[in-house]
């Protein structure tokens, strides 16, 4: 008989492996057997628990999404002023867990899984959406929701920029220095907005 109270941990124990899995891989070309020997159970245990390879994905990609939206939240309410909440939501995306080799290749590895799956496509929108929409309600005091729309946009795209050059091993970025790039970009926007017209 299992013990009450093992499935969450095995679950977890599965999720954790899969992404160093598919870190290790650089692809999403893993196999239940592998990823439940690292998870030091049997893969029958795993089938049992997602049912399939793909759901096991599945449940890590909204495992980090997952997390990414409860650092954002905690960031967001710890931050004293809009521009400090700006640096917050800069600073999370780039943590040191988020932004560690194994977990970005993950990530690109979710972006090419998203070209077939739609699915992985979807959760792949919900956190573009919500990271666009923190930025922007972070950056609308700072300069109006029409250029903060705009600011946002582009501070997103360094975002994903940056891990996938760091995925491809282009940019030897830290998390600081690959955060003060897109700090740089916000504060040169911000700086450009003229007072007298609002933008």
């Amino acid at each position: 008989m299992p013990k009450i109270g093992m499935e969450p941990v095995r679950r977890k124990a599965l999720v954790d492996a899969a992404l160093k899995a598919i870190g290790d891989h650089g692809s999403l070309d893993v196999t239940m057997q592998e990823i439940a020997r690292s998870a030091g159970v049997s893969a029958a245990l795993a089938f049992h628990y997602f049912g399939s390879k793909d759901q096991l994905l599945l449940a890590t990609m909204r495992s980090l999404l997952r997390q990414l939206k409860e650092e954002a939240i905690a960031a967001i309410r710890q931050a004293e002023t809009p521009r400090g909440k700006v640096s917050a939501l800069i600073a999370v995306s780039f943590g040191a867990e988020q932004f560690a080799a194994s977990t970005v290749a993950a990530w690109l590895a979710f972006y090419v899984e998203a070209q077939r799956s739609e699915e992985t496509r979807r959760l792949l929108t919900v956190y573009a959406r919500r990271l666009h929409s923190n930025l922007v309600a972070a950056l609308s005091p700072l300069c109006g929701r029409l250029e903060a729309q705009h600011v946002a946009e582009g501070a997103a795209a360094l975002i994903d920029g940056l891990y996938i050059r760091r995925a491809l091993d282009a940019a030897r970025l830290d998390v600081g220095e690959a955060a003060a790039l897109v700090e740089d970009y916000v504060t040169l926007k911000l700086n450009a907005v003229k007072p007298e017209t609002g933008r």
